[in-house]
Order: structure tokens, then sequence, then C-alpha cells
């Protein structure tokens, strides 16, 4: 039971990094692929 709560405020305390590195990775995506459209 201990080690799921620890478990659990760990995936609290990572949601805010994770929701962020998404949201990074896509703007990074977009930006490669409109530069391959673009230069193509």
């Amino acid at each position: 039971m201990s080690n799921r709560d620890k478990d659990y405020s760990f995936w609290t305390k990572y949601k805010r990094f994770a929701s962020t590195e998404i949201l990074m990775y896509l703007v990074m995506i977009i930006g490669i692929t409109l530069g391959i459209i673009f230069l193509s």
C-alpha cells in the first residue's frame, strides 16, 4: 500500500513536466514537417 502511494505522488509530480514535454515534442514535429514541406 505504501509503495502505491509513493508511485501516485511521483506521477502527480511528473504530470506537469510530461504535459509540457508533450507540447514541446508536438511543436518540434510540426516545425520539422513544415520545414520539409517548404524546402521540398
